[in-house]
């Protein structure tokens, strides 16, 4: 099926190398109500740069999961994306219990929020006519920010289950951000399950940080996507650890796998300390660190540029078939 990119419709096939977890702009919910905010023709100006930088590495896609109640901004994106050449696929969805999912949506039932997540698809977010690709959802929290071990909240699997239904409505990927240090991809995939999602639709995102191979076999063995998508932010996870579970995982046969870094262009309103914390103990952190550093990692190590192809320009396209 057609891709709704930030600037109109494209073909799975038109992917090329892809970026499957990126950011352009974030801001924890509130952002709008500070009156410090970015300069937005600065910003797009220095995110066209840093999209022209991967483009001449390869890249030719980037997906930007930035949930409804997280700062997205889906005209940015395609004014970027148009300037850059480099393709944006924006996405509908709500956050995790600790740090999104407004009040707004907690008081709807479940088919009232699929009802809107399949309207920005299907028609477009807001007045802009812009149509989200794909599916956010949301569990735990972030290490050092939120409390860990609540599981997969009521809040949570509301937003799930209205993801699914939008799901088989339009027929649009979902991705799960999920937490390293208390991972819930089993349990997402239990509920997806139950609401019939087609799980080649699905990607267990931030996963490369888990480093449990019992876990990754579950949910590969399930036939949904690892998204080791968070390469440089070593604060979570050194990349010796995720190069080492990567290359396991590819060494006894199992590939479906895409890469990312979860890196972010620019912050709404004041940075309130975890970017910066983040930041400061992550230097390779950026959008061309895959390129650059963990590709030829990797052909180092001895795997194959048929099988980075996979990972990189062949996954993607699959995933949003």
């Amino acid at each position: 099926m057609a891709i709704n990119s930030a600037t109109g419709k494209m073909n799975p096939e038109d992917l090329g190398f892809t970026l499957v977890h990126e950011h352009l702009s974030v801001g924890w919910p509130g952002w709008e109500l500070d009156p410090k905010d970015i300069d937005r023709k600065k910003e797009v100006a220095s995110a066209v740069v840093k999209m022209k930088e991967i483009r001449e590495l390869g890249v030719k896609s980037i997906v930007d999961p930035c949930p409804m109640d997280l700062g997205r901004d889906v005209e940015f994106a395609a004014e970027v994306s148009d300037k850059s050449g480099v393709n944006v696929i924006v996405a509908t969805g709500l956050y995790n219990d600790a740090l999104g999912i407004p009040q707004h949506f907690r008081l709807m039932d479940i088919d009232g929020i699929a009802e809107i997540y399949a309207h920005e698809i299907q028609e477009g977010v807001g007045k802009t006519g812009i149509r989200a690709g794909l599916i956010k959802v949301a569990s735990g929290g972030i290490k050092g920010v939120t409390p860990q071990g609540a599981g997969i909240t009521s809040a949570e699997e509301k937003c799930m289950r209205a993801a699914a239904r939008a799901h088989r409505k339009t027929g649009v990927p979902i991705l799960c951000h999920n937490d390293e240090f208390d991972p819930h991809g089993s349990k997402s995939l239990d509920i997806f399950a139950e609401e019939g999602v087609d799980f080649n639709k699905v990607m267990i995102g931030h996963s490369c940080g888990v480093g449990d191979m019992r876990y990754y076999f579950e949910v590969l063995q399930r036939g949904a996507w690892l998204g080791f998508d968070r390469f440089g932010i070593e604060t979570i996870c050194s990349d010796k650890m995720r190069m080492a579970s990567l290359i396991g995982l590819l060494g006894v046969g199992f590939d479906r796998i895409m890469l990312s870094h979860d890196a972010l262009h620019c912050w709404r309103g004041r940075d309130t300390g975890v970017l910066d914390g983040m930041m400061k103990g992550s230097p390779n952190w950026n959008f061309s660190h895959i390129s650059r550093n963990i590709l030829p990692a990797l052909r180092k190590s001895g795997v194959p540029d048929a099988q980075i192809n996979t990972l990189t320009t062949n996954n993607p396209m699959n995933y949003f078939k």
